[in-house]
């Protein structure tokens, strides 16, 4: 398979979701320790940055049900502007002291945060033009994304009116085409403000890792959350009954690990009606993952080929059925529309041969977990002699423990089995997996930045079908002073070693 432009040499790649960057305010966010993290990327010759979606998120906290995916979460917004802006005194952020700096506690976060916001803005429709002259006038920002803009800040305004509820709860004059021009509303206002200076934001840090060499990998769910913008405005795209009712629902069935399968509850689309319009919300949807990441990985695609579908009144995945997804005709479309073909497929888990085929069609790199390579058998996909150069290599991902937490709550028969195959002693299992990784035939590596830092299971980011106490990990400053003193060398020095040097002849260390 000839691999796409963006994955034509050997590079590496680390895994760090923006919430758990170092820095005072709760959550990590683009404040310098943002920047820093560049630097570090940089002079440790990594050549990519992969975060988790970066949407607004609501019950749950989780990046994978946002209100919207072409939105930004306000809680990323670097506070320190909006003081330079004589928008908030810095006495204001005192309150934020109180927070822990190694985990999320997204309560007290949201109890903290949107009223600072709300007197910031105040004070910026009494005098834009310190932000504006920084980051352009927010009219303009506004016409530029009009097309998710407008409907997720009328959307969040409708929302703010009927107590935070979903949209299937609203009264039928909240519904979208019944909804007036929001224009004058203050809360759509604040909505547009908030997503302003996150992209503007955004916008600047992504210029300053170009400058240094690094791009970012997003990453994008097929499905969109239940209580989305996108389905409030777009209800007839989806399985969605008349009644706002969803008819079918998202999960996979059945397997090894869930005798039940797994119950997502996303509305699933009404392909059909997105094939008629040559799946042009689904273009929309990946031009604004374009403009803010270089490369995207897409979630669950299998899902374009088939899907489970489940019945809404069921109640688990068992009673679903497969049926059949866009296939080539969505990814013709999506070649003419980015010739580039700048994505990558998560392919993980139980996937036949026509999805493989799918994938390899259209010359889009797939994904392996080093993790799942120690079962005893030879032939497993995973294992570094049978990899492949189009599968991603990964120690883990953010459904997975840390390494070393996988490798001491494991049984003694996989330890062994890791043991041997690496032939290490296991003292440190997560630069073991490093170091095997980059001498891998796989054109990509990408590891989390907990086994960088070579922490156990307290430090994992997320568990799968565990409720509560998920994506609240965060890097503490000190630990982060720690890599960039103790590792960057090493692992700038296992790039050039294993010609994953951003640029072949290597670049200036500026360390």
């Amino acid at each position: 398979m000839q691999l796409p432009n963006w994955i034509s040499r050997r590079c590496a790649g680390v895994l760090l979701h923006p919430s758990s960057l170092p820095g005072g305010n709760g959550i990590g966010c683009l404040n310098n320790f943002a920047y820093e993290w560049i630097d570090f990327l940089h002079d440790a010759g990594f050549t990519y940055w992969q975060t988790c979606p970066l949407g607004p998120t609501g019950f749950g906290d989780s990046p994978y049900q946002v209100f919207c995916s072409s939105a930004g979460n306000p809680y990323f917004i670097d506070l320190n502007v909006l003081i330079e802006c004589d928008y908030l005194s810095r006495e204001k952020l005192n309150s934020f002291k109180s927070l822990c700096s190694r985990s999320i506690d997204f309560g007290e976060l949201y109890s903290l945060f949107f009223p600072l916001l709300r007197c910031a803005f105040d004070q910026f429709t009494k005098k834009p033009k310190a932000l504006e002259d920084r980051y352009g006038t927010i009219t303009a920002f506004e016409e530029r994304n009009s097309k998710w803009l407008i409907p997720f800040a009328s959307y969040q305004s409708n929302k703010f009116q009927n107590d935070l509820r979903p949209w299937w709860e609203w009264p039928d004059e909240f519904s979208y085409k019944s909804s007036n021009n929001p224009a004058n509303n203050h809360e759509y206002k604040f909505q547009v403000f908030l997503q302003y200076l996150f992209r503007s934001q955004w916008r600047e840090l992504k210029k300053y890792a170009q400058s240094k060499g690094v791009k970012i990998i997003g990453d994008l769910p097929i499905y969109v959350a239940p209580d989305s913008s996108e389905i409030w405005s777009n209800k007839e795209l989806f399985q969605v009954n008349t009644d706002g009712k969803f008819s079918a629902v998202a999960g996979v069935p059945p397997d090894y690990f869930n005798e039940s399968g797994q119950f997502w509850g996303n509305p699933l689309y009404d392909w059909d009606k997105h094939r008629a319009d040559n799946y042009s919300w689904w273009m929309d949807r990946i031009k604004d993952q374009l403009d803010l990441f270089d490369v995207v990985r897409i979630d669950h695609f299998r899902a374009f080929h088939d899907f489970w579908s489940i019945p809404h009144t069921a109640k688990d995945a068992r009673a679903g059925s497969w049926e059949m997804g866009p296939g080539e005709s969505f990814w013709q479309i999506a070649k003419k529309s980015f010739p580039e073909l700048p994505f990558l497929a998560e392919d993980l888990g139980d996937i036949s041969n026509e999805v493989r085929s799918l994938r390899t069609t259209f010359g889009l790199p797939g994904m392996a977990v080093l993790q799942f390579a120690f079962d005893g058998n030879s032939k497993n996909l995973y294992l570094p002699h049978n990899l492949t150069r189009d599968l991603v290599l990964y120690t883990g991902t953010h459904d997975n423990d840390t390494s070393c937490g996988w490798y001491h709550s494991n049984t003694e028969d996989i330890r062994s089995q890791f043991r041997s195959y690496l032939n290490v002693d296991g003292t440190t299992p997560s630069w073991d997996m490093v170091r095997q990784a980059y001498r891998s035939v796989s054109q990509l590596i990408i590891f989390p930045a907990q086994d960088l830092l070579s922490l156990g299971s307290e430090a994992r980011f997320n568990t799968p079908g565990v409720p509560s106490g998920n994506w609240s990990w965060r890097m503490a400053a000190e630990q982060f002073q720690a890599l960039r003193n103790q590792s960057t060398d090493y692992l700038y020095n296992q790039a050039s070693i294993c010609g994953r040097l951003p640029t072949p002849k290597g670049r200036p260390h500026s360390k």
